[in-house]
């Protein structure tokens, strides 16, 4: 497809901060199962690991240094951490940021742009019910369900090179020139002052329907 280029190590070596807006637009290419999804991104969260950037950001899973659930963050950038969310949902995020520290940028909501049937009966069989198309993946569990990554088998997936890992494949392509329009704001769900106006880490396309609605994490929202 026009307009886009391959995701590349140098590509993503920037801060999440500075490398989140850029994935907006951009598509994630997945071949699980024998069948394969094509995901415009359309929503995004950046996060910090400890030592990151200027300001410590308490809502990352590596605010505290490695550990073994967040080890892929600390890794080359282009590999996909996925993670486990409330025990049920697998949550991808692109691993990015200079060597020796860490970073991911949380895919929150796309728009399937091929392989609807696959990632329709991938979201029946975790969830019963898919209202409407735009529901796919909108929201992180449903589109770590629609692109059929899993948590643990496929955390630390090559998006750049394409290398195959427990039956998958994934591919990460960007916008060739960034979207000009961007919206950004606080992050959804995030508790504390890490989901504040304090850090307006989220970057969506406005007006896209399958971007996910906002809420306010526990102690975040305003008085």
């Amino acid at each position: 497809m026009t307009g886009l280029v391959p995701a590349s190590r140098d590509a993503l070596a920037a801060l999440p901060l500075v490398v989140a807006p850029l994935l907006l637009g951009g598509q994630l290419r997945t071949w699980t199962d024998g069948a394969r999804v094509v995901l415009r991104i359309t929503e995004v969260e950046a996060y910090h690991g400890a030592g990151t950037g200027e300001i410590p950001d308490p809502g990352s899973h590596a605010r505290m240094g490695p550990t073994a659930r967040n080890a892929t963050m600390w890794g080359e950038p282009g590999h996909l951490y996925v993670y486990l969310s409330h025990g049920i949902h697998s949550c991808i995020n692109v691993v990015c940021g200079p060597g020796g520290v860490a970073g991911g940028v949380l895919l929150r909501a796309g728009e399937v742009i091929e392989g609807a049937d696959a990632a329709t009966a991938r979201r029946l069989a975790r969830r019963g019910i898919v209202r409407v198309p735009r529901d796919l993946a909108r929201g992180p569990g449903r589109l770590g369900d629609a692109v059929g990554l899993r948590h643990p088998v496929h955390d630390g997936i090559d998006a750049v090179t394409g290398a195959e890992q427990a039956g998958a494949v994934a591919r990460l392509l960007l916008p060739a020139t960034p979207v000009s329009s961007i919206a950004s704001g606080p992050r959804v769900g995030v508790a504390g002052i890490a989901g504040t106006a304090a850090f307006p880490w989220r970057f969506w396309i406005p007006g896209d329907e399958t971007v996910s609605p906002f809420r306010w994490g526990r102690g975040a929202a305003p008085a």
